[in-house]
Protein backbone atom coordinates (compact mmCIF):
# COMPACT_ATOMS: atom_id res chain seq x y z
CA UNK A 1 0.00 0.00 0.00
CA UNK A 2 2.87 2.24 0.71
CA UNK A 3 4.30 2.31 -3.14
CA UNK A 4 0.70 2.88 -4.25
CA UNK A 5 -0.17 5.68 -1.61
CA UNK A 6 3.32 6.79 -2.94
CA UNK A 7 2.37 6.52 -6.41
CA UNK A 8 -0.94 9.30 -6.10
CA UNK A 9 0.75 11.69 -4.22
CA UNK A 10 3.36 11.48 -7.42
CA UNK A 11 0.51 11.98 -9.46
CA UNK A 12 -1.19 14.53 -7.92
CA UNK A 13 2.17 16.86 -7.40
CA UNK A 14 2.64 16.69 -11.52
CA UNK A 15 -1.20 17.92 -12.02
CA UNK A 16 -0.74 20.77 -9.07
CA UNK A 17 2.56 21.72 -11.64
CA UNK A 18 0.53 21.50 -15.01
CA UNK A 19 -2.39 23.54 -13.55
CA UNK A 20 0.44 26.13 -12.14
CA UNK A 21 1.85 26.18 -15.59
CA UNK A 22 -1.55 26.74 -17.20
CA UNK A 23 -2.02 29.34 -14.46
CA UNK A 24 0.71 31.19 -15.72
CA UNK A 25 0.41 30.25 -19.75
CA UNK A 26 -3.14 31.98 -19.12
CA UNK A 27 -1.84 34.97 -17.14
CA UNK A 28 0.69 35.64 -19.79
CA UNK A 29 -1.78 36.05 -22.59
CA UNK A 30 -4.15 38.81 -20.74
CA UNK A 31 -4.28 41.98 -23.09
CA UNK A 32 -2.78 44.71 -21.43
CA UNK A 33 -5.55 47.17 -20.27
CA UNK A 34 -5.34 49.88 -22.50
CA UNK A 35 -4.40 53.21 -22.23
CA UNK A 36 -6.51 56.14 -21.07
CA UNK A 37 -6.68 58.77 -23.43
CA UNK A 38 -5.14 61.91 -22.37
CA UNK A 39 -7.02 64.39 -24.22
CA UNK A 40 -9.10 64.15 -28.02
CA UNK A 41 -6.54 63.32 -30.70
CA UNK A 42 -5.65 66.99 -32.87
CA UNK A 43 -6.59 66.47 -36.59
CA UNK A 44 -4.19 68.65 -39.20
CA UNK A 45 -5.97 69.62 -42.29
CA UNK A 46 -3.73 69.71 -45.45
CA UNK A 47 -4.51 72.14 -48.44
CA UNK A 48 -5.96 69.95 -51.05
CA UNK A 49 -3.82 69.82 -53.82
CA UNK A 50 -5.05 71.58 -56.90
CA UNK A 51 -6.30 69.19 -59.73
CA UNK A 52 -4.28 70.36 -62.99
CA UNK A 53 -5.89 72.78 -65.26
CA UNK A 54 -7.44 71.04 -68.48
CA UNK A 55 -7.62 73.26 -71.22
CA UNK A 56 -10.75 72.45 -74.16
CA UNK A 57 -9.82 70.46 -76.71
CA UNK A 58 -10.90 71.91 -80.35
CA UNK A 59 -12.48 69.04 -82.26
CA UNK A 60 -12.97 71.10 -85.18
CA UNK A 61 -12.11 73.46 -86.88
CA UNK A 62 -14.30 76.47 -87.93
CA UNK A 63 -15.62 76.76 -91.68
CA UNK A 64 -14.33 80.03 -93.31
CA UNK A 65 -16.88 82.58 -93.76
CA UNK A 66 -17.73 81.08 -97.21
CA UNK A 67 -22.00 80.87 -98.25
CA UNK A 68 -23.12 77.88 -100.39
CA UNK A 69 -25.24 79.33 -102.94
CA UNK A 70 -28.71 77.63 -102.88
CA UNK A 71 -28.78 76.99 -107.15
CA UNK A 72 -26.56 76.81 -109.50
CA UNK A 73 -28.16 79.48 -111.30
CA UNK A 74 -26.41 81.60 -108.70
CA UNK A 75 -22.42 80.63 -109.44
CA UNK A 76 -22.22 82.44 -112.49
CA UNK A 77 -22.76 86.24 -113.55
CA UNK A 78 -25.51 86.71 -115.79
CA UNK A 79 -23.76 87.16 -119.09
CA UNK A 80 -22.59 83.66 -118.71
CA UNK A 81 -25.49 82.01 -117.66
CA UNK A 82 -26.89 83.02 -120.58
CA UNK A 83 -24.06 81.91 -122.77
CA UNK A 84 -24.19 78.38 -121.15
CA UNK A 85 -27.75 78.18 -121.53
CA UNK A 86 -27.50 79.00 -125.45
CA UNK A 87 -24.19 76.85 -126.38
CA UNK A 88 -25.00 73.69 -124.41
CA UNK A 89 -27.99 72.79 -122.40
CA UNK A 90 -29.83 71.96 -120.42
CA UNK A 91 -28.62 72.48 -116.94
CA UNK A 92 -28.19 69.41 -114.69
CA UNK A 93 -29.57 67.30 -117.00
CA UNK A 94 -30.42 63.93 -114.62
CA UNK A 95 -28.69 61.71 -117.26
CA UNK A 96 -25.07 63.28 -116.97
CA UNK A 97 -22.98 61.32 -114.41
CA UNK A 98 -19.99 63.13 -115.14
CA UNK A 99 -17.82 63.94 -112.08
CA UNK A 100 -15.77 67.27 -111.64
CA UNK A 101 -12.60 65.51 -111.23
CA UNK A 102 -11.05 62.28 -111.22
CA UNK A 103 -8.25 63.09 -108.29
CA UNK A 104 -9.14 61.21 -105.59
CA UNK A 105 -7.79 63.55 -103.00
CA UNK A 106 -10.23 65.96 -104.21
CA UNK A 107 -12.83 63.39 -104.76
CA UNK A 108 -12.44 62.17 -101.08
CA UNK A 109 -13.42 65.78 -99.83
CA UNK A 110 -16.48 66.38 -101.98
CA UNK A 111 -17.92 63.08 -101.13
CA UNK A 112 -16.68 62.68 -97.72
CA UNK A 113 -19.50 64.60 -96.50
CA UNK A 114 -18.62 68.50 -96.93
CA UNK A 115 -21.37 70.83 -97.79
CA UNK A 116 -21.10 70.55 -101.82
CA UNK A 117 -23.15 72.20 -104.64
CA UNK A 118 -23.32 70.07 -108.51
CA UNK A 119 -23.97 71.89 -111.50
CA UNK A 120 -23.62 70.59 -115.35
CA UNK A 121 -24.05 71.51 -118.42
CA UNK A 122 -24.92 69.42 -121.83
CA UNK A 123 -26.95 66.44 -122.53
CA UNK A 124 -25.00 62.49 -121.91
CA UNK A 125 -22.56 62.65 -124.77
CA UNK A 126 -18.81 63.14 -125.09
CA UNK A 127 -19.48 66.72 -124.75
CA UNK A 128 -20.18 68.73 -121.98
CA UNK A 129 -19.25 69.98 -118.08
CA UNK A 130 -19.63 69.31 -114.39
CA UNK A 131 -19.01 71.81 -111.73
CA UNK A 132 -19.36 71.37 -108.16
CA UNK A 133 -18.68 73.89 -105.59
CA UNK A 134 -17.82 72.58 -102.08
CA UNK A 135 -16.91 74.26 -98.38
CA UNK A 136 -13.48 72.89 -97.27
CA UNK A 137 -11.31 74.02 -94.55
CA UNK A 138 -8.02 75.02 -93.64
CA UNK A 139 -6.58 71.88 -93.36
CA UNK A 140 -8.35 70.25 -96.83
CA UNK A 141 -6.93 73.46 -98.80
CA UNK A 142 -3.40 72.70 -97.78
CA UNK A 143 -3.81 69.31 -98.79
CA UNK A 144 -5.42 70.07 -102.04
CA UNK A 145 -2.64 72.45 -102.77
CA UNK A 146 -0.15 69.97 -102.28
CA UNK A 147 -1.98 67.52 -104.07
CA UNK A 148 -2.62 68.93 -107.60
CA UNK A 149 0.60 70.09 -108.53
CA UNK A 150 1.59 66.25 -107.56
CA UNK A 151 -1.00 65.43 -109.49
CA UNK A 152 0.54 67.32 -112.66
CA UNK A 153 -2.10 69.78 -112.33
CA UNK A 154 -0.32 73.82 -113.44
CA UNK A 155 -1.35 76.09 -110.43
CA UNK A 156 -1.15 79.89 -110.57
CA UNK A 157 -2.40 82.40 -108.48
CA UNK A 158 -5.99 83.58 -109.36
CA UNK A 159 -8.02 86.70 -107.55
CA UNK A 160 -7.20 85.88 -103.77
CA UNK A 161 -6.81 81.96 -104.04
CA UNK A 162 -5.27 79.37 -106.78
CA UNK A 163 -6.68 78.20 -110.17
CA UNK A 164 -4.95 74.58 -111.33
CA UNK A 165 -5.56 73.11 -114.47
CA UNK A 166 -4.61 69.79 -116.56
CA UNK A 167 -5.52 69.05 -120.58
CA UNK A 168 -5.05 66.46 -122.20
CA UNK A 169 -6.19 64.92 -125.94
CA UNK A 170 -6.66 61.26 -127.27
CA UNK A 171 -8.75 59.34 -129.81
CA UNK A 172 -12.04 57.64 -129.25
CA UNK A 173 -12.54 54.20 -130.05
CA UNK A 174 -14.69 55.26 -132.73
CA UNK A 175 -11.71 57.39 -133.95
CA UNK A 176 -12.24 60.40 -132.64
CA UNK A 177 -10.54 63.17 -131.50
CA UNK A 178 -11.11 64.20 -128.00
CA UNK A 179 -10.05 66.83 -125.22
CA UNK A 180 -10.73 66.84 -122.01
CA UNK A 181 -9.41 68.33 -118.90
CA UNK A 182 -9.80 69.45 -115.13
CA UNK A 183 -9.92 73.02 -114.15
CA UNK A 184 -10.03 73.63 -110.19
CA UNK A 185 -9.75 76.75 -108.42
CA UNK A 186 -8.64 76.92 -104.30
CA UNK A 187 -10.37 80.18 -102.42
CA UNK A 188 -10.99 81.25 -98.94
CA UNK A 189 -13.48 78.46 -97.69
CA UNK A 190 -14.31 76.68 -100.79
CA UNK A 191 -13.04 74.66 -104.20
CA UNK A 192 -14.47 75.11 -107.24
CA UNK A 193 -13.98 71.81 -109.40
CA UNK A 194 -14.55 71.38 -112.89
CA UNK A 195 -14.37 68.75 -115.57
CA UNK A 196 -14.99 68.99 -118.90
CA UNK A 197 -15.31 67.27 -122.11
CA UNK A 198 -14.88 68.61 -125.70
CA UNK A 199 -16.71 71.55 -123.90
CA UNK A 200 -14.46 74.31 -122.48
CA UNK A 201 -16.05 77.95 -122.91
CA UNK A 202 -13.68 80.92 -122.22
CA UNK A 203 -13.26 82.58 -118.64
CA UNK A 204 -15.77 79.77 -117.13
CA UNK A 205 -13.81 79.22 -113.95
CA UNK A 206 -12.69 83.14 -113.56
CA UNK A 207 -16.17 84.04 -114.10
CA UNK A 208 -17.09 81.54 -111.20
CA UNK A 209 -14.62 83.15 -108.66
CA UNK A 210 -15.72 86.42 -109.35
CA UNK A 211 -19.09 85.95 -108.41
CA UNK A 212 -18.83 83.77 -105.81
CA UNK A 213 -15.40 85.32 -104.16
CA UNK A 214 -16.19 88.75 -105.48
Amino acid sequence: MGTVQQSRAQRVAVGCVALIALVVVVSGCRPEPAATPSSSPSITMKDPTPAPSVSPIETQKPQADFELPAACEEIYSAAMLASLESANPPLNDPGVTMLSTENADLLEIIHGGAPTLRCSWGQPSEYGLATNVTVIDDDQTAAILAALPAAGFGCEALGDGTVCRIEQKGVTLDDKEYTRGETHYVGDGAVVTTAWINFAPDGYTEDVVATLFG
